[in-house]
């Protein structure tokens, strides 16, 4: 495959003198909005069972055009990247301005940073690399445990570029890479099947993750929790002390608190946080923040979907409530400054308030520490999927990888369990923060009102008391 070309839609699409002056039309007497062009290619291969089950390519091109006034927003998008497609796209986002009478919101800082390369990831090797090191996967795995059934790997890489021109005249641009690999394998003992999975990836190319020695590590660890949940038995249910491991298990941070500390959700007064700036909301000890500007992770942004830079900001500190997460729109109906949070899945979504990556510092205890401390409970070290209720916090959770705990020992791993509860009291029930921080390893993806982003977490080996275990036994 060849390199395409640059994404230059002013050179090669549509003159920028003719998209300004549309764009200014669009919001005249409106209180903000941009023109956001995208291109994004992607390209899928999945190896299942001994064979090829997916090879796709996908590209696709177009613009979002938006005008804002109040809390209103208009927002008209098109596949056609043209003068006359974009005239007709004024028209319907020009409804939502009406009369006008707005106040032109001050434009976003520029910045140079730049927190990874513009390389395309799916020019990295080439598609019979690919296969070849797909089918290397499936044997190396086979090849460990007689017990391997099956085992499916996926090689994921795409590139997004992005233009967002401003009403005051001013280009925004990034060029957005992202590599995954997805590993599963399935073990068969006496009758019984249990799986294990990982992967990983981030804002790079793909030269690492198809290095022999990352992938191997990578079936390593999925034939390893495979193994594990072989062994387990079925879950307790009642309410007890949870130990959460390091890394991937912020994932429950995430939805269970991150959700709710986004801005809109809070200006109009449906999240169980809305109201309580300046408030204790969390154990003291407990700071959290959201951080897009972390060279080469998966949820890293240079700049949001609007244009404004990247942040670190921090969400919770020492278990004080001190910031929401906020895109433009929200940011100025709240009085506040945006924090580099407005994002959007495509062109053919407005941004909204999304998070980034997430995650909660560390304390001082030690991992060893906060396991001895769990007299009747679980160690939850991996976790598949969750729901979760804004409004209130509630959340339902399934561990893919976790152990009972009795008398601070951890005994056998167990199969089933779940956990349930609600952010708000869970954050006040922590009793111990890890000296342990480690970010996941790349896998997180986000969704809200139907738009799905890459997003990040971590955390800390956790301590929370009297979180509901649902599971098999009574």
């Amino acid at each position: 495959m060849t390199s395409p070309t640059p994404f230059r839609p002013f050179e090669t699409l549509i003159g920028k003198d003719e998209a300004l002056s549309l764009l200014q039309a669009a919001v005249a007497g409106a209180d903000d909005g941009e023109l956001f062009l995208e291109r994004r290619r992607s390209e899928v291969l999945s190896y299942d069972d001994g064979r090829v089950r997916t090879a796709s390519y996908n590209a696709s091109e177009g613009f979002g055009l938006r005008a804002v006034r109040g809390e209103t927003a208009g927002y008209a998008h098109s596949t056609e990247i043209s003068e006359d497609a974009l005239r007709r796209a004024v028209e319907t986002a020009r409804l939502a301005v009406g009369d006008g009478g707005g106040t032109a919101a001050d434009a976003p800082k520029p910045t140079n940073r730049k927190l990874y390369a513009d390389d395309d990831p799916i020019l990295d090797a080439t598609f019979p690399v690919k296969i070849d090191t797909l089918k290397e996967i499936d044997a190396y795995a086979r090849g460990l445990d007689s017990r391997v059934v099956q085992v499916s790997a996926t090689i994921a890489a795409s590139l997004q570029d992005v233009v967002i021109l401003r009403p005051e005249g001013t280009t925004v641009t990034d060029t957005r890479p992202m590599a995954r690999l997805n590993i599963s394998v399935i073990v068969e003992e006496n009758g019984r099947r249990e799986s294990g999975g990982t992967g990983g990836g981030g804002r790079h190319g793909l030269t690492d993750i198809l290095n022999p020695e990352h992938w191997k590590a990578q079936v390593d660890e999925a034939l390893r929790i495979a193994r594990v949940n072989l062994e387990a038995v079925p879950a307790p249910a009642g309410v007890m002390d949870v130990a959460l491991g390091s890394g991937w298990p912020g994932i429950l941070l995430h939805e269970a608190i991150g959700h709710g500390l986004e801005g809109d959700f809070n200006r109009k007064k449906s999240s169980a946080f809305a109201g309580l700036m300046g408030q204790r909301i969390a154990a003291p000890g407990v700071t959290v923040l959201d951080d897009g500007t972390i060279p080469d992770r998966r949820g890293s942004i240079t700049v949001d979907d609007e244009g404004t830079p990247s942040a670190k900001n921090t969400l919770i500190e020492d278990g004080i409530l001190v910031s929401y997460m906020q895109d433009r729109q929200n940011a100025r109906l709240m009085g506040v400054a945006p924090t580099g949070n407005g994002r959007r899945e495509s062109y053919a979504h407005a941004p909204m308030p999304r998070m980034t990556n997430t995650y909660m510092l560390s304390g001082d205890a030690t991992p060893g520490d906060i396991v001895a401390d769990v007299k009747d409970g679980i160690y939850a070290v991996g976790f598949g999927g969750g729901q979760v209720d804004i409004t209130n916090g509630k959340f339902v959770f399934s561990c893919t990888e976790a152990y009972r705990v009795q008398n601070g020992k951890v005994g056998a791993p167990i199969k089933g369990a779940t956990l349930i509860g609600d952010g708000a009291t869970a954050l006040k029930q922590i009793r111990a923060v890890g000296n342990d921080m480690a970010l996941d390893p790349g896998i997180g993806n986000c969704g809200k009102a139907g738009q799905w982003v890459p997003v990040g977490v971590g955390q800390p080996t956790l301590l929370i008391g009297g979180l509901t275990v649902g599971g098999a036994a009574a």
